[in-house]
């Protein structure tokens, strides 16, 4: 029998409710309340190129978009989780893990193709290579000659 006052009515309330140590979070002064959205990415450049590892979590391989739009490579991931479905395990008391979606986009520059661009997913982190590319020689500046 759990006594109210002490426990709550159930146990769990007050364990799940139970003031846990909050360190200094970067992301939620930079991101605030989307901060939990936002995708972790680490960028290294190397001689030829870049790259691209970002964190993605609990996300399958099919849930993932890769695109290159005006320069821009653009990533996506979205997930449902499905709640029509009868749980089998008994009644749900609290549910924390991520429905939603989230797109982050890298300028990458004109003369990047998407057949330059090589990605891999595995253990929950998708992997990008991204090689360097010159975007072309601009015209040089030529005068012109002002009559009079």
């Amino acid at each position: 029998m759990l006594l109210p006052g002490i426990f709550g009515e159930n146990l769990l309330d007050d364990w799940m409710d139970f003031p846990r140590m909050d360190f200094p979070d970067i992301d939620r002064k930079l991101y605030g309340k989307n901060a939990a959205h936002v995708m972790k990415t680490d960028v290294h450049e190397k001689d030829n190129g870049y790259e691209v590892d970002i964190d993605l979590p609990g996300f399958k391989k099919d849930e993932i978009g890769l695109s290159l739009e005006d320069g821009y490579l653009s990533v996506s991931a979205a997930k449902s989780l499905d709640n029509d479905k009868k749980d089998e395990k008994g009644k749900m008391i609290r549910q924390e893990r991520y429905s939603g979606s989230m797109q982050r986009s890298f300028y990458v520059g004109d003369a990047i193709t998407e057949e330059d661009i090589k990605a891999k997913f595995e253990d929950g982190v998708l992997k990008l290579s991204v090689p360097k590319k010159d975007a072309g020689k601009l015209p040089e500046k030529k005068m012109i000659a002002i009559e009079g």
